[in-house]
């Protein structure tokens, strides 16, 4: 009985912690967009050399959103959340936006990941922007401490319209949850 009361108050904790993920507020606007630009440059960069097709595919999207999250598995309860970026390739506007994860499941550990998704057509990019987006259900395994391992997986496509990739940062984790993910826009980023 313990053990589930420190478990519990374990994850709430987490929880608590995890819509704080992203470049500080104490930063100003342009900080802030500067970091989230380098996150962005590095992910792609770090995408197109180990999957060089996806270059060509962004290049002939609607657009593409660039996504940095900080999971963490604890047995039943899994969280995270992070920060990103859409870009609309017709017009290079650019919408800040923020996201959370939530799910329970089986899991242990923690992982830094990057995401990139990429639109295929603009009403669903549009639709992404405007009303935020949820999809869930992720099993995976993936192991990166320092330099040694890490991960790239093609998730493939979400709906028709979206095909996602995910690349582990740094941490460990061994996962088989049914997670939710919540996308909105950063009302203090896109003024």
């Amino acid at each position: 009985m313990q053990k589930t009361i420190f478990y519990f108050l374990l994850a709430v904790t987490i929880l608590s912690l995890v819509p704080g993920c992203g470049p500080s507020s104490k930063l100003s606007v342009v900080e802030r967009h500067q970091i989230i630009g380098n996150m962005e440059t590095e992910t792609l960069e770090r995408l197109y050399k180990e999957q060089p097709a996806t270059k060509d595919k962004i290049k002939k999207a609607a657009g593409y959103g660039v996504f940095s999250n900080a999971n963490v598995n604890l047995i039943l309860v899994s969280a995270g959340g992070g920060y990103g970026v859409v870009v609309d390739n017709a017009t290079d506007k650019r919408t800040y936006m923020k996201m959370a994860l939530g799910g329970v499941g089986l899991g242990l550990g923690a992982k830094d990941y990057r995401q990139v998704l990429i639109f295929k057509s603009k009403e669903t990019m549009q639709k992404f922007v405007t009303s935020g987006w949820e999809f869930g259900g992720h099993a995976d395994a993936a192991a990166k401490a320092g330099q040694s391992g890490g991960e790239l997986s093609g998730e493939g496509a979400i709906g028709a319209d979206i095909e996602a990739y995910s690349m582990t940062e740094s941490g460990l984790a061994l996962q088989a949850t049914v997670a939710g993910t919540k996308y909105w826009k950063d009302n203090d980023l896109n003024q």
